[in-house]
């Protein structure tokens, strides 16, 4: 693995049946930068993502964090990955409505086998520099779209993952609430040291981070940096 490299796919492929999702891709993330995956729906971004995050396995190709297999390893193994070395965002922020703001982003430290006042105790300490001081007790249906993403974010980013993957974080908010995402979103996990992973088709979206991707037909067809 190349010096600074976090995560890496090497020639990924996956099948549905006959459809090829992906038909040998590479791509390799650096600690703290950023990488938009774009491409028209069906090309094979969100397999990609999945792939290099583990949800699901390739049909061939391999998966490293770290000099670590990820594809060689059994779903138990990829499942404790999952809440602790990775984070999520996802469209709709996927928060518990059941449980308050804190407890939401306290979860991923609960299930690793934090106590609740330790867990909690730490994700408070997100709520300040997200923006979010005075909603530790809110549900999420008593939150702006815009305020459950940074929770969603707060949740991510409270393991200190190496990886964050992102899938069309922004795609349910209005364009100025996906701005002001976008900056913590990307300015966040910078800060935490970690790299970020984010499929989008939204080229606006794109531009926060370090690099874009093209994806078509399963194929990586262009890279490119992003002046900041």
């Amino acid at each position: 693995m190349s010096e600074g490299v976090v995560l890496e796919g090497r020639s990924l492929v996956k099948r549905f049946g006959p459809a090829v999702a992906l038909a040998g891709v590479d791509i390799a993330v650096r600690q703290g930068e950023s990488v938009a995956i774009m491409g028209p729906s069906g090309s094979g971004k969100s397999t990609l993502l999945h792939c290099l995050a583990g949800i699901m396995k390739p049909d061939a190709g391999e998966v490293v964090l770290l000099g670590q297999r990820v594809d060689a390893m059994r779903e138990r193994e990829r499942s404790a990955l999952r809440r602790t070395r990775f984070g999520f965002v996802f469209q709709f922020g996927q928060l518990l409505p059941e449980l308050p703001a804190e407890e939401n982003v306290a979860l991923p430290l609960m299930l690793g086998g934090a106590s609740r006042r330790a867990a909690v105790d730490q994700a408070r300490a997100w709520f300040g520099p997200l923006g979010l001081a005075g909603m530790e007790g809110r549900r999420p249906g008593e939150l702006s779209g815009g305020q459950a993403q940074r929770v969603a974010i707060a949740r991510a980013l409270v393991t200190r993952p190496a990886v964050v993957f992102a899938d069309e974080p922004t795609g349910a908010l209005d364009q100025a609430t996906g701005r002001a995402t976008m900056e913590i979103l990307v300015n966040a996990t910078r800060g935490n040291d970690s790299a970020l992973v984010l499929v989008t088709h939204d080229p606006q979206v794109a531009r926060w981070c370090d690099g874009m991707v093209e994806v078509r037909d399963g194929l990586i067809v262009s890279t490119a940096a992003v002046s900041s």
